[in-house]
């Protein structure tokens, strides 16, 4: 087997796991709440231990193939959103995260988008919205850093929000609501 053709197949093979860990957290998650018991009574909740602790680096690359680093933002209010272009939820919560950019981004908030796809398949998804955010991509790199942020389920999407100083403040597995970020996001403005 080619190097090219195993890469396929293992990036395949990880789409196939990455939706079986969406749809269980989709599934099974409170939409409402975070580290609940979901309507299934199964306990889906991201790594909590996080929270309070410095925000892990990472480098991604952007849609043009730029390398950019987690440490670009400090001082900013950062809102890190891992998503998918084949994952509905995330699909619905990204206008909001657009205009939360736009109203609150004057005032210190940056999103950062990671998309867990190659750039190719982002970018015409990224014009159609109109997203006004950074949006970084990747495959495995992508599962590691949202590993890193306490998404120890795979779920998609996945938040995570990171104070001033860098300290990770907010951590959802699952779709998050317009209303809900705002409310994470406005104390640490």
């Amino acid at each position: 087997m080619t190097r090219r053709a195993a890469l396929l197949s293992a990036c395949i093979l990880f789409a196939g796991a990455a939706a079986a860990g969406f749809f269980v957290a989709y599934r099974y998650t409170d939409a409402s709440s975070s580290g609940r018991l979901g309507t299934q009574g199964v306990a889906i909740r991201p790594d909590a231990r996080v929270i309070g602790s410095l925000r892990p680096d990472f480098s991604l690359p952007d849609l043009s193939g730029r390398v950019r680093y987690a440490g670009e933002w400090d001082g900013r209010v950062l809102a890190v959103n891992f998503w998918a272009t084949w994952c509905p939820p995330c699909r619905k919560e990204i206008p909001e995260f657009i205009r939360l950019q736009e109203k609150y981004g004057g005032r210190g908030l940056q999103f950062v988008g990671i998309a867990l796809e190659q750039p190719e398949a982002v970018r015409s998804f990224v014009a159609e919205l109109g997203m006004n955010y950074p949006v970084l991509t990747g495959t495995l790199e992508v599962v590691r850093v949202a590993e890193a942020y306490g998404n120890n389920v795979g779920a998609l999407p996945f938040t995570a929000i990171i104070d001033r100083a860098g300290i990770i403040s907010f951590i959802r597995a699952g779709p998050l609501s317009g209303q809900s970020a705002e409310a994470a996001i406005l104390p640490l403005l």
